[in-house]
């Protein structure tokens, strides 16, 4: 099949600034690009109302329709939500595909996803939206049909029958997504064990944070200039000045307007960024838009706390980290633009050694002082305390060896009940 043609348009309102429309629609057609479309038309359409039928005005439609004709396209991208009879009749008039912004980011996310959890969010998200439109997509909504009881009893509608099997198959998406949140919820508690610090990346979708998962941890997590590179969240360890191990996780990009499916399809990536010690919260701070970016990120956030998925002093525990700074002259032009935020380059690697002094410091300053008095045979727990924590001071005699060291709050739990199971065993 060859390229398929594509317009993209912005339905903008009246009193919006002509800057934002226009990087409004630059960034959809970025999307639409990502999924191969090739975009051969691109227009910012002044509202004067927004009709119920075509959303559109009549002579807008018309006109919209004429260019469609003559450039010969094939799918129209409205960057905006559309009803499901405003895209069933705008089909009809442009004898073209019609999808609008939360189907485009959908089958962006279908063709990106590529582990099981994965797939399993984006059909969920996918059917809760296609539940919703079912009046678009049959046109013989008239049409009966018998059954046995298992198809829909003597009179059941199509658009019945297809809502009902539609709504099975989002019941056992859901199980089989819970069974998912049930494992990684095994893998925290398995990292809990051996508690390294988590830190997590969150941005705005093309600010750079897989480049940045790949610079700390010298990973090949792929790192395209495009948006929603990266669906799957990835774990990989990160050293850091102290000495000091810890867990980073590169996450889905967050974007204005993400279709409440998506939000809740997936809860289940959310969750790493729930868990994390330290957020870092990376923009692209040569993008000419990236103060609004930043808000989206922070709304997403705040969202998650409302909901009780995050706590409530997430923002205690984030980092702004200013990244693409070789795009503009380096970070010494962005070390005084934000008090308390980091500027780097993860292209260049420029900044990337003070983010981690500042990462490590963070952690530490959660770190607690602790005393313990091992016996002298006791290597492992020595070394464990080595491993995990930072030794202040040592001290040892023939009856045992004392150890003031500072760890966090998880590690000293760990450490204690270790402690405390060897004692029962011993008994």
């Amino acid at each position: 099949m060859g390229p398929v043609r594509a317009a993209v348009v912005l339905p903008w309102e009246r009193s919006a600034e002509a800057r934002a429309a226009s990087a409004r629609l630059a960034e959809a057609v970025g999307l639409a690009a990502s999924i191969g479309l090739v975009i051969v038309h691109q227009a910012v359409i002044q509202l004067r109302e927004r009709r119920p039928a075509t959303l559109f005005g009549e002579g807008q439609v018309e006109a919209l329709g004429a260019v469609i004709a003559n450039e010969a396209i094939a799918v129209a991208v409205i960057d905006g939500p559309l009803s499901a009879v405003q895209q069933r009749n705008l089909e009809r008039a442009w004898k073209c595909k019609v999808i609008d912004r939360t189907g485009l980011i959908l089958d962006i996310f279908g063709e990106r996803a590529r582990t099981r959890e994965g797939a399993l969010q984006v059909e969920l998200a996918h059917l809760e939206y296609q539940r919703s439109r079912l009046v678009r997509s049959w046109t013989h909504l008239e049409r009966q049909r018998g059954g046995f009881g298992f198809l829909g009893g003597p009179g059941e509608t199509q658009i019945e029958a297809d809502r009902r099997l539609i709504g099975t198959r989002i019941a056992r998406l859901r199980g089989s997504l819970e069974d998912v949140r049930r494992t990684r919820a095994l893998h925290r508690e398995a990292r809990r064990r051996v508690p390294y610090p988590v830190v997590a990346l969150v941005g705005y979708t093309n600010a750079g944070k897989s480049t940045l998962f790949n610079a700390l941890t010298g990973a090949d997590v792929f790192a395209g200039d495009q948006l929603f590179a990266t669906l799957d969240p990835t774990m990989r360890g990160l050293s850091l000045p102290s000495g000091r191990k810890a867990i980073l996780s590169d996450t889905v990009g967050f974007i204005s307007d993400l279709p409440t499916e998506l939000v809740a399809a997936f809860r289940a990536t959310l969750e790493e960024v729930a868990e994390a010690d330290v957020i870092l919260h990376v923009a692209d701070a040569a993008h000419p838009e990236t103060v609004v970016q930043r808000a989206d990120v922070t709304a997403v956030l705040d969202g998650m706390a409302e909901a009780g998925m995050l706590d409530g002093d997430w923002r205690a525990r984030t980092i702004l980290v200013l990244n693409k700074a070789d795009l503009l002259g380096g970070i010494g032009h962005l070390a005084a633009r934000e008090p308390g935020a980091v500027a780097v380059s993860a292209l260049t690697g420029e900044g990337l050694a003070t983010l981690k002094t500042l990462i490590d410091a963070r952690i530490g300053a959660a770190m607690e002082e602790a005393e313990y008095s091992l016996k002298p045979q006791d290597g492992a727990g020595l070394a464990w305390l080595y491993r995990h924590g930072e030794v202040i001071a040592r001290n040892d005699t023939e009856e045992a060896i004392r150890v003031r060291v500072r760890l966090t709050p998880a590690e000293r739990a760990r450490f204690e009940q270790r402690n405390l199971t060897e004692r029962n065993v011993s008994a």
